[in-house]
């Protein structure tokens, strides 16, 4: 116990090691896949090998004479009772959005797409079940190419809406045309946001446990209460009849905020066998149904003044939704059109966006969902206009940012921005990364023809957390609101159980949130456990996706406490015989003012509320409270992210030499945590830069099916990191603080391509598609200084010295 006028060490901004950590190094862990029932039953799903075809027969009689099978479905016989994935984000009116049943009934339109069951004993018996399945495929076009694809020239995804394109979202403001007219400067590029694969640690499970009438639902998923909802709503049991847990998940990156057929499926199972089912798919199953990521087409158009002032900005996205609209799939393009403009002034914006059907995987939100491809389109154009002009890239960016002192700041798309410095967080970026030196070296290399050329990569971006609040959300038509409940009781021993509607799967919830709880009532760490993940438990929640968690999950908890200690002031002026407004409290005790020996410990006033013996009038028993806490913005952290790369201009291999990120996230919780994020967060996005991609060919087929063919980079692979932090709080929560779960990935895709093609500007590149492989890198060189050029060695400046790249192409 801390003695009287003895501060307690805080809480809030302290490095503490993750509470969590020792169990789950250790293998004390509660996997889905690890929990199991007595009597339970293994799945084992039939996937369609094809990319689009009629399902014309489904022979499963020799799969049922299998040993060990209880049961082999097909879409046809879980028809009646399946329903129909949801989509909760119509993001229009008119937004044509197909049915989409769990198990395929009469065609498939992506490979993977499942078409039958087995129900098994054993997992194993269960999969090998799966070769006496017969099933005749009228084979249809493949529609791949999204460019072909909205105009239709290989036929339709579903036939019967008459189009491939699913919707057109537009937003403008200001006179574009205006802007564009006699413009000095006019640029017009073509960027790839390349697909993506979620790969999380742990594969997707689900196990669903009948008991009569209800059912608990175990899933590797990031969102309990609407996966609740949703399994509802889609298969009509009653949703107070259904309970869902996520236990331990390891990761989800997006991919486990969804509602996916294996749940509903199992669900059904069931309930239809009275015992419990369970599936866990392998990475491969999973490369193939999993929810991919990203996949857009960018057409940018930048207007701008000869002195780098920008005047407008067009954007043209076309975006894969795959076969079928997901949980959130049509809205996650369209969460970018608020960043385009990232963090500049400009006076005209235009945002059109068109989600295109086609017959591969469907996508949805990956780590920074939107954001990501919004921030590699304007940190790519402001490369390109720097080059354009001959101005080094930091100073173009700063003509144009939004400065410190003009916050809080409308945009042109319309978000307010309440807070930033990114004058700050950029000189400190400049000064860790040696920027001076390294152009002085950049310069040398140029000078000498030195065939490892140095690049310098420069983001300078925002980001909007914390997707919030309601009504935004609401006219946006997003089917969900913003908002996050918390409970906090401190228990009749002085130990406090804080109860959360977020639900962590990697994040550090239960550390960051007793972190809180421990400065706000003044009990020890140690004393404070945080529930979470279970609708049983924790039955008002809105879950953990698009960095949220803090700045609403982690507010709700902080509202909550502040209402515990108003309940324990009435109790202990009331013990203490004093009037509320005479009672201090501080490092956890009440005391009266001018009088510090005369006071009473939460803990104490705990006691005495669950006792109920000498309580206020009208005052319940019991020590705790709730809150609800909905913002009344979005949060806006922000930061700089430098990388030096070295590119051998003979083989295209590209080495990231040094890697600098200054973040601003607000107020920090947990330094410790934050560090995590962020390094995760850099992996990923360097991912992108130079390494992951899913590919499909001409007919359809998923080639990067496993690890071996879909490239994940591992430690060895990446650089060592330089982190830092500047601090301006965000203003629309009392903590101050913002997101950070996605800022590493925003920034670092743009900082990585930027620094290759500012290494190859000399030759005359101005893009290298993702993922920048040495094969691309070195194509990109050929292509630009043409096959004899290559051939013979072109020397730097073949191609252009910096700045002569023309503007107006299309690359």
């Amino acid at each position: 116990m801390t003695a009287v006028g003895e501060a307690r060490p805080a809480e809030v901004g302290a490095p503490r090691r993750r509470s969590e950590d020792a169990r789950l190094i250790t293998g004390r862990t509660r996997w889905t896949d690890n929990i199991q029932p007595q009597g339970t039953l293994h799945v084992a799903f039939l996937r369609s090998p094809v990319a689009h075809a009629r399902i014309e027969r489904v022979d499963v009689e020799q799969a049922r004479r299998r040993p060990g099978v209880v049961a082999v479905l097909t879409g046809a016989d879980v028809a009646g009772e399946q329903g129909s994935l949801p989509c909760a984000w119509p993001v229009t009116e008119d937004m044509k959005h197909p049915d989409h049943p769990p198990m395929a009934v009469d065609e498939v339109r992506y490979v993977g797409e499942p078409v039958a069951c087995v129900v098994a004993r054993d997992r194993y018996a269960a999969v090998d079940a799966l070769e006496e399945i017969d099933v005749d495929y009228a084979p249809l076009p493949a529609v791949v190419d999204m460019e072909r694809a909205v105009r239709g020239d290989d036929g339709l995804v579903h036939e019967a809406l008459g189009t491939n394109e699913s919707y057109r979202w537009v937003f403008e403001n200001g006179d574009l045309d205006a802007a564009v007219r006699d413009a000095p400067v006019l640029i017009e590029r073509r960027f790839v946001q390349q697909r993506l694969i979620p790969t999380a640690m742990e594969p997707r499970a689900v196990l669903c446990v009948p008991e009569g009438e209800e059912f608990t639902l175990y899933s590797a998923t990031q969102i309990p209460h609407i996966l609740r909802l949703m399994l509802a709503v889609v298969t009509e049991i009653p949703e107070h009849r259904i309970r869902v847990v996520a236990p331990d998940v390891g990761g989800g990156f997006g991919s486990k905020l969804q509602v996916y057929g294996e749940e509903v499926l199992c669900l059904l199972l069931a309930r239809r066998l009275g015992r419990p089912v369970k599936w866990t798919e392998s990475r491969s199953e999973g490369n193939m149904a999993v929810h991919h990521g990203r996949d857009q087409i960018q057409r940018l158009t930048l207007a701008a003044d000869r002195d780098g002032r920008i005047r407008g900005l067009k954007v043209d996205l076309l975006a894969d939704m795959g076969a079928y609209l997901m949980l959130v799939t049509p809205g996650i393009p369209i969460l970018g059109a608020f960043m385009f403009n990232g963090i500049y002034k400009m006076d005209a914006y235009s945002f059109t966006c068109r989600g295109v059907f086609t017959t591969k995987t469907p996508t949805d939100a990956y780590r920074g969902a939107g954001r990501p491809e919004a921030t590699f389109g304007i940190e790519r154009m402001m490369d390109e206009l720097a080059a354009e002009l001959g101005m080094d890239p930091i100073e173009v960016r700063r003509r144009n940012w939004i400065e410190h002192g003009e916050f809080p700041y409308e945009t042109i798309a319309g978000l307010t921005y309440d807070s930033g410095n990114y004058e700050a967080a950029t000189d400190r970026a400049l000064e860790l990364f040696g920027y001076d030196r390294l152009r002085a070296e950049q310069a040398e290399r140029r000078e000498r023809r030195d065939p490892v050329q140095l690049g310098i990569g420069v983001s300078t971006f925002t980001e909007m957390c914390g997707l919030a609040p309601s009504r935004v959300l609401g006219s946006l038509s997003y089917g969900a609101g913003g908002w996050e409940h918390a409970s906090v009781r401190v228990l009749p021993s002085g130990k406090v159980e804080v109860v959360t509607g977020t639900s962590p799967h990697g994040q550090g919830h239960a550390t960051a949130w007793a972190q809180i709880t421990a400065d706000r009532l003044g009990v020890p760490f140690e004393d404070v456990k945080v529930l979470h993940g279970d609708t049983a438990i924790s039955p008002k929640g809105m879950d953990t996706y698009g960095s949220r968690s803090l700045a609403v999950g982690g507010i709700a908890v902080y509202g909550a406490c502040d209402k515990v200690v108003d309940k324990a002031r009435r109790v202990a002026a009331h013990l203490l015989e004093a009037a509320e407004e005479d009672l201090e409290f501080t490092d956890g005790r009440f005391s009266v003012r001018g009088v510090p020996e005369e006071g009473r410990t939460i803990q104490e006033v705990a006691t005495a509320a669950f006792a109920a013996h000498d309580l206020p009038d009208g005052l319940e028993p019991s020590l705790d409270a709730e809150t609800t806490f909905d913002p009344e913005n979005f949060s806006f952290p922000h930061g700089t992210h430098l990388c030096a790369t070295e590119v051998d201009t003979e083989t295209g291999m590209v080495r990231i030499r040094s890697y600098v990120a200054v973040d601003d996230i607000g107020k920090v919780v947990n330094p410790l945590i934050v560090e995590g994020q962020v390094h995760g967060g850099l992996a990923q996005g360097i991912a992108q830069a130079l390494y992951e991609e899913a590919v499909y060919d001409g007919d359809g087929n998923l080639t990067t099916t496993t690890m071996a063919d879909y490239l994940v980079p591992s430690a060895a692979d990446l650089p060592e990191f330089t982190t830092d932090r500047t601090e301006t709080p965000a203003t629309s929560n009392p903590l101050g603080v913002k997101g950070v779960g996605e800022a590493g990935t925003i920034a670092s895709t743009p900082a990585v391509v930027n620094a290759i093609v500012d290494a190859l500007r000399p030759y005359g590149v101005r893009d290298v598609p993702m993922p920048c492989s040495p094969e691309r890198v070195w194509r990109a060189l050929r292509e630009a200084r043409g096959e004899e050029a290559a051939e013979r060695g072109a020397e730097p400046g073949a191609g252009g010295g910096l700045g002569s790249a023309q503007a107006g192409g299309d690359q």
